[in-house]
């Protein structure tokens, strides 16, 4: 893997090649090889934040002709390195939000606990993996899956006060924490980051699905978007990263990242 940009005269190169009119140089970065998972921690830290602040990231891939998924899930359109950069980005995340159509297409399981960012995690001040939080308007999940019933800590139930209590409650017995961010049985996108926040969880980590990261796009929550743009074409009908209405005004992001291996790019961009 290298990186594209942003590249500068003050990236670090290696020691073996020169420098800036010294015969031409690439930067040790810029170099085509196999990053380590601390290279590409320390490509994908959090901003700082603030003592109260928090930030939304996503993490979506697409395809060179704009699909999400396909046959309905992520896997086909991804890669190796794609993979790790997934779970570099949930290792440094307190909290990774997902959708319940989302949850059972792609069949979420309990974030594990990874020794080689054990170290980076408690300095951070985080416990050993992030949790799981499914956002849900009807709470309708299978509570017996390990996802509710075996996590390292506890998967929460994200949905408004108006869902169906008989759900909410069999969440709960099967351990989740059931947090409120909506008064009627929809959630208020803007609330769920709020809540998650005040609950100390605000390096946040939305996967989506399409239709969770419109609601974010719409109500102009989300910080920070890592799309992996997949050198695939599928046609068909697949859905977008994000779905739903569209915005009155269209969100501008700035690049801040751009990283390339076996032409696959990993772009992330951030909020102006």
């Amino acid at each position: 893997m290298r990186r594209l940009f942003p590249v500068t005269d003050q990236t670090p190169r290696s020691a073996d090649r020169p420098g800036p009119g010294e015969g031409g140089s690439r930067p040790a970065d810029s170099e085509d090889r196999e990053w380590s998972l601390d290279e590409l921690a320390e490509a994908y830290a959090y901003p700082e934040t603030g003592p109260d602040g928090h930030w939304l990231r996503a993490n979506m891939v697409s395809t060179l002709d704009g699909a999400a998924q396909h046959e309905g899930r992520s896997q086909p359109i991804s890669s190796d390195t794609d993979m790790r950069i997934f779970g570099t980005l949930r290792a440094l995340a307190d909290v990774v939000i997902a959708g319940a159509e989302t949850v059972r297409q792609e069949g979420y399981r309990p974030a594990r606990a990874r020794e080689a960012f054990a170290a980076r995690r408690a300095a951070a001040g985080q416990g050993p993996a992030p949790a799981i939080a499914v956002v849900t308007a009807g709470a309708d999940l299978d509570y017996s899956l390990p996802l509710f019933t075996s996590p390292l800590v506890p998967t929460l139930l994200v949905t408004g006060a108006g869902a169906p209590s008989d759900k909410v409650a069999a969440a709960a017995r099967a351990g989740a924490e059931i947090v409120v961010a909506g008064d009627g049985a929809a959630v208020d996108p803007a609330r769920v980051v709020r809540e998650l926040a005040a609950r100390g969880l605000r390096r946040q980590l939305t996967e989506g699905g399409p239709r969770l990261l419109g609601q974010f796009v719409a109500a102009d929550v989300l910080d920070e978007l890592c799309l992996t743009i997949s050198p695939m074409l599928t046609a068909g009908d697949a859905q977008r990263i994000a779905g739903g209405p569209a915005v009155a005004v269209p969100h501008r992001l700035a690049p801040a990242s751009v990283l390339e291996e076996a032409g696959f790019l990993f772009t992330s961009y951030r909020r102006i």
